[in-house]
């Protein structure tokens, strides 16, 4: 059995979830929080057999696509200057993972 970690954009996670609930798949939904943009993620734990990996990786890659986006980062230069802010194009969305052995898996 394998533990999938995927974190994912907030706005990606309904519809990953969605998709992995009508597949029968558990999901456990953890709210979280990025630290380059600091914008709200959300962590997927979701348990498989080991035979079942695939599918599920390709489920969160066809929902959790990469986009750009525009955003504006402060930066200053010299203390004492002022912020300057400056448009910065970034890729956002998509995914992040972590497959990782279960030694034992316990339900009650």
């Amino acid at each position: 059995m394998k533990l999938i970690i995927a974190i994912v954009q907030d706005e990606d996670a309904p519809g990953l979830v969605e998709d992995l609930t009508e597949k029968e798949y558990r999901v456990t939904k953890l709210a979280s929080t990025g630290g380059f943009l600091k914008s709200g993620n959300t962590t997927l734990l979701i348990g498989v057999e080991d035979d079942k990996v695939k599918e599920v990786l390709k489920i969160i890659e066809d929902t959790c696509k990469t986009r750009e986006i525009t955003t504006s980062l402060m930066t200053v230069t010299m203390p004492g200057d002022t912020y300057i802010p400056y448009p910065l194009e970034v890729k956002i969305g998509g995914a992040t993972i972590f497959i990782l052995d279960v030694e034992k898996y316990i339900r009650v």
